[in-house]
């Protein structure tokens, strides 16, 4: 729940920070009364390209908002680590092509596919039991 909490927190301040621009581009440029004018079209366009821009701005701000998330711990919401690449380009049957990332405090792994044949494929995550109790368990077996 907190994955989600965080990701909805994200997009409330991307969507104050895209009301405050807003906001100032319209008092920057005040509407047309005649159209018939020259200098009246001038500022129509210059208005149309400023909100080209800031919706360009808008959808960019907002795939790195996903982006970011993507590749977030789903339990403690740390930056994933060490990627590591598994699988071979050479043998597609046996394993394709992955990258794996892990939680640093080892709350568990993201398993993206670098090779999708079929269409996006989703990146899969997998939980783990507390990485100190896997550690002992491991040395208590070699004991």
């Amino acid at each position: 729940m907190k994955y989600w909490g965080y990701l909805a927190a994200k997009v409330i301040v991307w969507l104050a920070i895209l009301g405050a621009i807003e906001r100032m581009i319209a008092r920057a440029f005040p509407q047309p009364l005649n159209l018939s004018r020259p200098s009246e079209v001038t500022t129509y366009l210059n208005y149309e390209f400023v909100m080209l821009l800031f919706g360009l701005f808008a959808v960019g701000l907002a795939w790195l908002i996903l982006w970011d998330q993507r590749y977030r711990c789903r339990t403690c919401l740390r930056r994933l680590r060490m990627p590591i690449q598994m699988g071979s380009w050479n043998h597609i049957l046996l394993g394709a092509p992955r990258t794996d990332y892990i939680c640093p405090y080892g709350h568990g792994t993201l398993q993206v596919p670098d090779l999708q044949i079929h269409g996006h494929d989703q990146p899969d995550w997998q939980p783990h039991d507390d990485i100190w109790k896997e550690l002992e368990a491991l040395s208590e077996t070699k004991e």
